[in-house]
């Protein structure tokens, strides 16, 4: 297990880049899956999990090369030649990896793979990927540890689907089944991320006919075959955060040049309300923090909501904010677990259910604190760059599965920080 140590870094300041963003880059790596030939992705983020999703790539068959930094070609084999299974532990070691399931059965016919693991933030279950492939006339075999489904027919068959709930991966699994479904299908209450609406572009490069992509209603016209296309990933609007929110929580003024205010609107509402100024003139995203932030109520919600992997850095800064906030889980019943490291840290935080009330503190001491997923890793670190002493965070290897060269961009903008394998 890698750690991070953190001491207290003063006003942080300077131009960072996120990067793709880790929750477009993975879905769009899946989708090369769709077309023989040879597709080439850029801005493409230098972590774990894209090196994960590449061995599964590899494993099923796929060639991966990386010409130049943030860049990947992938070329894939006829359908004969593509293997429809892979190791378990590569399905087990990240949620993403749930949506070649779609791609699969619409190249194949088949696909057999270990339940996908991931962030330890409550149950997320794949009803909603099962039920609308099923509906699409694919047959499940399914146990308490794999997942295997078959079609006895030649392609799928368009159909409509009605999400319980807007699920962001539910939304692309079957997006990119129905692109070469026999007939028409509607997805409704589909997700309305910048992630999901990339995907679509992508593959409609491809060839892929899409219509309603940012909606809550796609519509999709099957096509018999795609090709291979260029692509280049979107900008984590996450990552962005997660950069300007330690501008924020140090006094300091952050650029993040990459950054998509189109993306972040409820976000920057919230910067802004907390105390932060906001600049969109000029290139990406810039935020001055004040002296001290306020406090504020929060609640997250599918998008374009308050994005629930917002919520652990938004937590932390209110944790030294004047006054009293409440913030609101409406998505992963579990997603609080980091609360109880930032309470080591010093914080006054209670949680009830789905909420957690955050009394804001002059200041928070250094400790060592353990972190169980990427976002909560994220948080303590901004909360030890203005904790008294020294932070330990266990656990970077969580950040680094969605951070590209965390520990160097937080230092280009001052902050005092050092990883230890």
């Amino acid at each position: 297990m890698s750690s991070l140590v953190v001491k207290p870094s003063g006003p942080l300041s300077g131009e960072v880049q996120a990067y793709g963003a880790k929750n477009a880059v993975l879905k769009q790596m899946a989708a090369c899956l769709l077309a023989s030939g040879e597709h080439c992705l850029t801005n493409v983020p230098d972590i774990t999990d894209v090196t994960m999703m590449v061995e599964l790539l590899v494993a099923l068959g796929c060639t991966v090369k990386r010409p130049n930094n943030h860049e990947l070609c992938i070329e894939v084999p006829e359908a004969k030649d593509l293997h429809p299974v892979a190791p378990s532990h590569l399905f087990e070691a990240m949620r993403a990896s749930i949506v070649v399931l779609g791609p699969l059965l619409a190249r194949c016919g088949e696909a057999n793979m270990a339940l996908p693991g991931g962030d330890d933030f409550g149950q997320r279950p794949i009803n909603f990927h099962t039920d609308g492939l099923s509906a699409m006339g694919a047959e499940f075999h399914n146990d308490r540890s794999s997942i295997r489904a078959t079609l006895p027919r030649a392609r799928l068959k368009a159909t409509r689907i009605t999400l319980e709930y807007p699920s962001h991966t539910a939304t692309d699994n079957l997006l990119m089944a129905c692109v070469l479904a026999e007939g028409r299908s509607v997805i409704d209450n589909a997700a309305r991320e910048p992630e999901v609406e990339d995907l679509g572009r992508q593959l409609q490069a491809m060839g892929a006919k899409i219509e309603g992509l940012g909606t809550s209603r796609l519509t999709i016209d099957g096509v018999e075959e795609l090709s291979p296309a260029h692509h280049e990933v979107i900008p984590d609007r996450v990552v962005a955060a997660t950069y300007l929110a330690s501008g924020l929580i140090s006094a300091g003024e952050v650029r993040v040049v990459d950054a998509n205010p189109r993306h972040m609107e409820m976000l920057l509402r919230k910067i802004e309300t907390i105390g932060g100024i906001v600049d969109i003139s000029g290139e990406g995203i810039c935020v001055r923090g004040p002296q001290r932030l306020s406090a504020c109520d929060v609640a997250t919600l599918p998008y374009p909501g308050v994005a629930t992997d917002y919520k652990p850095l938004i937590t932390t800064m209110l944790s030294v904010a004047d006054g009293v906030s409440v913030v609101t889980e409406n998505l992963f019943a579990g997603r609080f677990r980091y609360v109880d490291e930032l309470v080591r840290l010093g914080a006054t935080i209670t949680t009830e259910g789905h909420h957690a009330m955050i009394r804001g503190v002059d200041h928070l001491t250094g400790t060592t604190v353990r972190a169980t997923d990427i976002r909560a890793c994220a948080a303590l670190t901004l909360a030890g760059l203005v904790a008294y002493g020294e932070t330990t965070i266990e656990g970077l290897e969580h950040a680094e599965r969605g951070y590209d060269d965390f520990v160097g961009r937080l230092s280009s903008l001052g902050a005092v920080v050092e990883r230890y394998a």
